[in-house]
């Protein structure tokens, strides 16, 4: 599915108004009929002209006023109907140019001021004079900045009526006030933005410069056909000549690109610059559309939202090209740029409670995948959003859903005993000083270096990383659960996940009783595999106030022995590789009662082993290819 360029109107609906006799309706007829109509009816009905007779290609409805046949109200109405507003005055007649200044254009910007509608300012009946109005409309022009442009024209010989026509609908489809400020003869901020953004999207390298090759595939990409070579010799040269620092090292700067785009506004080629910032997703406003942002994603119930290959790809490479000093994570100036693209950051300062990062708190290649992986799947529409911004639609010349990809039900890999996906949820539940929340946390930074009490907000309650199932990398998202006591209902979202871990303290004899019950009541009926951990395993293991231990009530409901953990012994990661492989093998809930599985996740060892030795050797590889 290729990305579609934003489309900018359907139709056009041009209203032509001004004083009664200035040649409204003649205006209309000459151009219909190509020929001057003698005898003139106080108003033409109105016309609508199809898509494939018209130089943009677009149906056109052209609607005539006329004083003598309308109220005021009619006119207000079609006034706010209408895309664009031709104001016709008589060249040779002084005071309908005055009119148009101080009745028609005042009257058209409080009719459209929540939205100002574009206006040609057209000159009827040049045949009869032997001068121009058009420097008397400088003025006005700069008093009224939504005039697109003014035009004088005949509709007695004909002259210039298609071109009035033609300018009305490139005011609508093409208009210069978004982009341009007459004032300061330089680009609008709005403009001056998304073209930066364009620039750097372009800028495949990141270097700071577009090369020739990234100058064609700019081209090829906007306009569908290749940049000579000859013609990227003359846009050099123009550029050499014309402004400082346009080119450098035989490439185009940003600078010489935004001169580029503000000279074809100057000379009237606004087509040529809407072209561009449709490809990239832009409107009217100079808004990133809506349909190119968040294209449609069908996600059936049951189904989970994840990276596609395609996506890491994307994603990596990106980050690879930021990461400017090859130390494997980005430092806020290496993300800040990254991000430059975005109206917003995709995140803010919680990744580092939430995915591993380096000793400066940076975030490292691991955790900003984890990142990706944990947004792709609580908010895929924001992933769609971010992966447009970031330009993966020019990457890959393809719309952003194919960066997703939309798992197969759960029923199924419940039914086939195996899960398809690669990014789980585990849900860490447990009694207030059980430690569930330092489980948490060692998962990303295994020493609890970065992630003290003292500097983690209490809102911090997810921790991403991945661990290796089989020799496959899986994505697990620990979140941490909150109850306060074991009568308070879990609501559905504390419970849907797939994979559990219920943590108790093993020197606190009140402490498994609290999981006991959270199990039978929400746990011992679902298909949600259960991982029991006995926390704190280095102090004393005291008696268990309730009527079975914990081995006991493992057994009793066919689930794992208690995991023993300690955060004082050296952090054991197989608590989460089993917490993983349960997710990917949903049978494995009844772990507990196969003979030999000890040889089972020992091999399950085996793969981690293997795929992280794989890890690196990749990321070897990259780093040397980059060098």
């Amino acid at each position: 599915m290729v990305q579609r360029p934003v489309v900018p109107r359907r139709n056009v609906r041009i209203l032509l108004i001004g004083d009664q006799g200035v040649g409204k309706t003649s205006l209309i007829l000459s151009l219909v009929s190509e020929e001057y109509a003698e005898e003139v009816p106080p108003k033409a009905e109105e016309i609508t002209i199809p898509a494939d007779v018209t130089p943009e290609q677009v149906p056109t409805h052209i609607v005539d006023y006329s004083s003598i046949e309308q109220t005021d109200d009619q006119l207000v109405d079609e006034i706010q109907k209408a895309h664009v507003i031709c104001v016709v005055y008589s060249v040779d007649d002084e005071d309908t140019l005055d009119r148009a200044a101080s009745y028609w254009l005042p009257l058209v910007r409080k009719c459209s001021s929540s939205n100002r509608c574009p206006v040609v300012l057209v000159g009827n009946k040049i045949d009869l004079v032997d001068y121009s109005t058009i420097e008397a409309v400088y003025p006005i022009m700069k008093e009224y900045s939504e005039i697109e442009s003014c035009i004088e024209c005949s509709a007695k010989t004909l002259q210039n009526i298609s071109e009035m026509f033609y300018y009305a609908q490139k005011a609508v489809l093409h208009p210069t006030t978004p982009l341009y400020n007459y004032d300061t003869q330089e680009l609008t901020e709005e403009c001056k933005t998304a073209l930066q953004r364009i620039f750097k999207i372009c800028d495949l390298d990141n270097d700071g410069l577009l090369n020739d090759m990234e100058l064609n595939n700019f081209q090829q990409s906007c306009f569908n056909t290749p940049l000579q070579p000859q013609v990227l010799e003359d846009v050099k040269a123009v550029l050499s000549k014309n402004i400082h620092d346009g080119t450098c090292n035989g490439c185009v700067t940003m600078k010489g690109f935004m001169y580029l785009q503000c000279l074809f506004i100057q000379r009237g080629r606004n087509e040529t610059t809407w072209a561009v910032l449709r490809k990239f997703g832009y409107d009217n406003e100079l808004q990133m559309s809506k349909d190119y942002i968040h294209p449609p994603l069908k996600v059936p119930p049951g189904c989970t939202t994840e990276l596609s290959h395609k996506g890491q790809e994307f994603l990596t490479i990106l980050f690879m090209l930021h990461d400017r000093d090859r130390d494997g994570a980005l430092s806020p100036p290496e993300m800040e740029s990254l991000f430059s693209r975005c109206v917003t950051p995709p995140w803010g300062d919680e990744y580092k409670y939430t995915v591993p990062t380096n000793e400066k708190g940076w975030i490292t290649y691991q955790g900003y995948m984890c990142q990706w992986a944990l947004i792709a799947l609580t908010n895929v529409r924001k992933t769609l959003e971010y992966m447009a911004y970031l330009g993966y639609n020019m990457f890959n010349n393809e719309c952003q859903t194919t960066a997703i990809h939309v798992t197969r039900e759960k029923k199924l890999d419940l039914a086939k005993k195996q899960s398809s996906r690669n990014v789980y949820t585990c849900h860490v539940i447990g009694r207030k000083s059980s430690g569930k929340t330092t489980l948490c946390r060692t998962f990303i930074d295994p020493k609890l270096e970065k992630l003290a009490d003292n500097n983690v907000p209490t809102s911090a309650q997810i921790a991403a990383n991945t661990v290796h199932v089989y020799g496959q990398e899986k994505t697990i998202i620990l979140r941490d659960i909150n109850i306060l006591n074991v009568q308070d209902a879990l609501t559905p979202a504390q419970i849907q996940c797939d994979a559990a871990a219920l943590v108790y303290d093993t020197s606190d004899p009140k402490s498994f009783e609290y999981i006991a019950r959270i199990y039978i009541k929400y746990f011992a009926d679902s298909k949600i595999p259960v991982l029991i951990v006995a926390n704190k395993s280095d102090l004393a293991e005291v008696k268990q106030e309730y009527l079975l231990q914990p081995p006991s009530f493992c057994n009793k409901y066919k689930l794992m022995p208690p995991q023993p953990y300690s955060i004082t012994r050296t952090v054991r990661p197989e608590i989460f590789v089993k917490l993983a492989t349960m997710a990917a093998f949903p049978h494995m809930k009844q772990f507990g009662l196969v003979q030999g599985d000890s040889v089972v996740w020992w091999k399950a060892g085996l793969g981690i082993a293997a795929a992280t030795v794989a890890g690196f050797m990749m990321m070897r590889v990259l780093n040397t290819n980059k060098r």
